[in-house]
C-alpha cells in the first residue's frame, strides 16, 4: 500500500501566506503553485495506477479560492507518486478559472458554484470533488457584535444588506440604538462564493450584490479586519485558520438564524470551529446554499493523466479532505464522481 503524506501545518501555512501576501501586493488574481519537479528524498514505493508513465505531464488548474489549497495539497501528494506530473495551480476566482478552461488556458477550472448553461454548452464536463461552504463575516470590533452573535442573520437580513440596501445602520439590524454605518463588502471578481451568497439572500446571480468590492477571498476577509463597521462574506476557509480550524483573529463568523426565531438555539450554534460548523454542513444542519458542492471542470472529458489524477483524488486523495479543512462527498457522490471518470 501506498504510504499517504499528511497535510502537514507547513503545507497549510504556506498556502495560507502565499495567498495572502499576494492580495496585499496587489496580486492575488494570479496567485501560484507550481508543484512537482525536483524528486523529494523519500520516494514512493510506486507510481499511482493510471497515472501516465514515463512522458513528462504538467496539468494547469486554474480558479476558485475555495479549492485552491486542496487543490494544491492533492497536487504536491500526487506529484511525489508520479513525479512525471507536474502541477500549475492558480488562484483567480470561480470565473477566471472557468474562462481559462474554455478557452484553453488552463486544463482544469476549479468551480465553486454551479456551472452556467453557457458554460454546459460550451463544453464544461464537471467532476463534484469536495464540500465547504461560504459565512457571513465582521470585525471582531463591530459595535453591535454580541446582540449579532445572539440575533444571527436570516436570508432576509442578508437581502437587506446587500440586494435591497435597505439595512444602512448596525442598530436598527439587530435592535438595538446604534446608528453606525453598515459598511458593505463584496467580491470584485467573479467569484463562486458571490454566486452563492446571492443566492442564500434571495438573489439570482453575483452581480445582484452590492457594497464595496473587493478582489479575492484573502482580500476580502483582509477588507473587514480592517473595518470594524464592515460585513462580508467568505469562504470558510479563510474565515477559520487553517491550522487549528479557530476564527481568524480579528473575524468574527455570523451565526444563521435557521428557523427565523430571531434567536440563535443551541442546535444553531455551531459555529466555533470549523470542525463544528464542517459536521453541520456534512449534516445539512446547514442551508445549501450558501453550503456547495466544489467540482473540477475540464473542456470535454478529461485526458487520460487528468482523469487518472481525479481518480485518485475521490478515492485515496479522499483522506486530504477532512485534513484540510474540507467535507467529504457521500459515498453515493464520489460514485457518480468515479462513473464520470471512468472508474
Amino acid at each position: 500500500m501506498l504510504k499517504m503524506k499528511r497535510i502537514t501545518p507547513v503545507l497549510l501555512m504556506t498556502i495560507q501566506i502565499v495567498l495572502l501576501t499576494l492580495t496585499l501586493s496587489g496580486c492575488a488574481s494570479s496567485a501560484t503553485a507550481p508543484v512537482g519537479g525536483e524528486a523529494e528524498a523519500s520516494a514512493p514505493e510506486a507510481a499511482e495506477p493510471g497515472a501516465a508513465s514515463g512522458e513528462q505531464v504538467t496539468i494547469s488548474l486554474s480558479g476558485a479560492f475555495a479549492l485552491y489549497p486542496l487543490a494544491v495539497a492533492w497536487a504536491e501528494e500526487y506529484s511525489t507518486l508520479n513525479p512525471n506530473v507536474t502541477f500549475d495551480v492558480q488562484a483567480g476566482g470561480a470565473g477566471k478559472g472557468m474562462a481559462d478552461m474554455l478557452a484553453g488556458a488552463a486544463d482544469v477550472a476549479m468551480l465553486s458554484r454551479e456551472p452556467k448553461p453557457e458554460e454546459l454548452e460550451q463544453g464544461a464536463y464537471v467532476v463534484s470533488v469536495s464540500i465547504d461552504a461560504v459565512v457571513a463575516t465582521v470585525n471582531t470590533d463591530n459595535p453591535v457584535l454580541a446582540q449579532l452573535l445572539t440575533t444571527g442573520i436570516t436570508p432576509e437580513t442578508a437581502n437587506a444588506i446587500w440586494i435591497s440596501q435597505e439595512a444602512k445602520e448596525w442598530g436598527p439590524l439587530v435592535g438595538a440604538g446604534d446608528i453606525s454605518a453598515i459598511n458593505v463588502y463584496t467580491r470584485s471578481d467573479s467569484a463562486g462564493a458571490a454566486e452563492v451568497w446571492a443566492l442564500f439572500a434571495g438573489g439570482k446571480a453575483q452581480e445582484d450584490l452590492n457594497g464595496i468590492g473587493v478582489n479575492g477571498d484573502p482580500g476580502l476577509a483582509e477588507a473587514v479586519r480592517n473595518d470594524p463597521l464592515g460585513i462580508g462574506y467568505n469562504n470558510i476557509g479563510f474565515a477559520y485558520n487553517l491550522l487549528d480550524g479557530t476564527q481568524v483573529d480579528g473575524l468574527r463568523v455570523v451565526p444563521i438564524d435557521l428557523n427565523g426565531n430571531g434567536v440563535i438555539d443551541p442546535d444553531e450554534n455551531f459555529y466555533e470551529t470549523r470542525a463544528e460548523l464542517n459536521q453541520a454542513i456534512a449534516e445539512q444542519r446547514y442551508p445549501y446554499p450558501p453550503a456547495r458542492i466544489l467540482y473540477f471542470v475540464t473542456k470535454g472529458e478529461p485526458s487520460p493523466e487528468i482523469a487518472a489524477f481525479y481518480r485518485w483524488a475521490l478515492t485515496d486523495g479522499q483522506r486530504f479532505v477532512a485534513e484540510g479543512g474540507f467535507v467529504p462527498l457521500t459515498a453515493e457522490q464520489i460514485a457518480e464522481a468515479l462513473a464520470r471518470v471512468g472508474e
